[in-house]
């Protein structure tokens, strides 16, 4: 074999090498058969108790099921299937997770009156009574929408970081995170353009 032969088959053989190892990555992508299930736990009850510190979270839900939580948000669950997989109300689950920063895009949406007003009056410090004229609407609904709000305006605040973190933890772990990077792009910073002047230690709770 001369020289540029093996020149060439030593290309080749660095090209295919590569090309194998792409596909193994790709065909393993989202499993965690390598990963230790208690490691990403502990890295996730991490981030849930340095956010129980800097907030005055409102559930009752100890720890472990704010990481059952992140997990079935992450996985796609909805409310009301993470609400039957930890035997609590679905309410409590989204209580919850708006005390860990997790919205989805369908939380302000399809609503019966101006969001984009609403989302200004509660900022500028209207009451829950004061909404629920204004707009027309019962005082729980006017409570949950503030709470939404006042969510947006926290997450928002640390520029999202608690939910970067949750992300990098199950990355790490080899699970897809794009759901939550969708619903930032899908518009949700948009949606809370008028939070900017919130200052970082406004108080807009009920």
């Amino acid at each position: 074999m001369d020289e540029k032969t093996e020149e060439l088959r030593d290309i080749f053989m660095d090209v295919a090498e590569e090309g194998t190892v792409t596909e193994s990555q790709e065909a393993t992508h989202g499993s965690l058969t390598d990963v230790d299930e208690s490691t990403v736990a502990d890295r996730l009850a991490d981030v849930v108790a340095r956010m129980r510190d800097r907030y005055a979270f409102r559930t009752d839900l100890d720890d472990d099921a704010l990481v059952s939580i992140v997990r079935g948000f992450y996985d796609g669950d909805g409310d009301d299937d993470i609400a039957a997989d930890l035997g609590v109300g679905e309410s409590a689950v989204f209580e919850a997770r708006l005390d860990l920063h997790l919205l989805r895009e369908a939380d302000d949406a399809d609503v019966e009156f101006d969001m984009a007003a609403f989302r200004r009056q509660a900022v500028d410090g209207a009451t829950v009574d004061e909404l629920a004229e204004t707009f027309a609407v019962d005082a729980d609904t006017a409570a949950h929408y503030r709470r939404i709000v006042e969510t947006q305006a926290a997450s928002r605040q640390v520029s999202h970081r608690f939910q970067s973190e949750f992300e990098d933890v199950l990355t790490d772990a080899g699970l897809a995170t794009q759901m939550t990077a969708a619903v930032r792009e899908s518009g949700l910073d948009e949606a809370t353009e008028d939070i900017d002047s919130l200052d970082s230690d406004a108080d807009i709770s009920m």
